[in-house]
């Protein structure tokens, strides 16, 4: 499986400057009906690996970060593996799902979502120096006052192409938050990338671009301009949800789909056990979905949102994030957060090529 130094180093090159909403097609096409490879699919490449529970990965350039929930670290990788340390967030306070978590990159600048003493926040830093030998400058607060709890904290960054910042969050363990207007938890929050309110948000004067959430985890838009959010259900359901400006998603009134007329309804659900879904990466044919208890990719056709297929099934453990570019998938695992057993090499970015 793990591929060479010069294979990193060529994957790499081919796919950086690539968006990620090129036509890729799901990881299911490169592997048979048991998710085991198939002899013509290019072999899967461990591009880093001996990560201390890793949360999200983002593209600066020809360089890769990751977050490490725990260490509060920023790691940059080049084009052939190797790893820098970019900085260490100051202020992170870890107790279970809280830390570091969500990583995006606009501009120049670093944005991280993180857990800290008071709450949860979103800053930014200008990102210094040159690939290789990247550092932070200094925090500037984007949004504070996020409840925070051991668990359901969101976390999850991303830039629509609306240029907005998009924040998930989670109830935080106060469940009846997230149907509240002015609560910031079990919501999916819009802001200017300096942390303004914009004057289309669906609320006047509010960051709340929607609501009725438990914990949202991964977002991403296709081509056309529509937003998908997946959320961690409770018991029953976990849900892939299409995300509108305003929209009530039931939480904790109901779980799943019910078909009322006061709640949007998921476009599919999985059992937790199956799912538990984290980071998401949409291609112009596929949503794909990183899964954590289920550990697996899982592949929903953007023109048949009620259908999905699997891939990678147990292989590699307990999947947190995904990312596409033209040239391959990237998967990050999650096996050394407490609740995975961790293999040899543990966490790893596994790279499939799509040659």
């Amino acid at each position: 499986m793990v591929g060479t130094r010069g294979q990193r180093t060529a994957t790499l090159r081919r796919t950086v400057a690539c968006c990620a909403t090129a036509s890729v097609f799901a990881l299911a096409a490169c592997t048979s009906s048991s998710g085991q490879p198939v002899a013509s699919a290019p072999a899967p490449i461990v591009f880093a690996d001996g990560l201390d529970a890793p949360w999200s990965m983002v593209l600066h350039g020809d360089a890769l970060l990751i977050s490490e929930r725990d260490s509060g670290r920023v790691l940059e990788f080049d084009e052939s593996g190797a790893r820098h340390e970019v900085g260490v967030i100051d202020g992170v306070v870890v107790g279970g799902e809280g830390g570091l978590l969500g990583l995006a990159v606009r501009d120049g600048e670093l944005y991280a979502y993180l857990t800290a003493d008071d709450g949860n926040r979103v800053e930014r830093r200008t990102l210094l120096g040159e690939p290789g030998a990247l550092s932070l400058g200094p925090p500037v607060t984007v949004i504070d006052g996020i409840p925070s709890a051991s668990n359901h904290n969101g976390g999850r960054l991303a830039f629509g192409p609306d240029g907005m910042l998009y924040v998930t969050t989670g109830d935080a363990g106060d469940r009846d938050s997230a149907q509240d207007l002015d609560a910031l938890s079990g919501k999916i929050l819009r802001l200017t990338p300096e942390g303004g309110i914009p004057d289309d948000n669906p609320f006047s004067g509010s960051p709340v671009y929607s609501y009725g959430h438990r914990n949202p985890q991964g977002i991403g838009w296709d081509a056309d301009g529509t937003m998908y959010a997946t959320e961690f259900g409770q018991d029953t359901w976990d849900e892939l949800n299409v995300i509108e400006a305003g929209g009530n998603y039931g939480w904790p009134e109901v779980e799943g789909a019910v078909d009322d007329a006061d709640y949007i309804d998921p476009v599919q659900q999985w059992r937790p056990a199956e799912a538990s879904p984290s980071g998401i990466a949409v291609t112009n044919g596929d949503i794909l979905i990183a899964n954590l208890r289920g550990e697996r990719l899982r592949s929903v056709p953007l023109d048949d949102l009620s259908t999905s297929t699997e891939s990678v099934v147990g292989e590699y453990g307990r999947l947190r994030d995904v990312m596409v570019t033209t040239g391959a998938i990237w998967l990050l695992t999650n096996n050394t957060d407490g609740r995975g057993d961790p293999a040899e090499g543990d966490d790893r970015v596994i790279l499939f090529p799509m040659d």
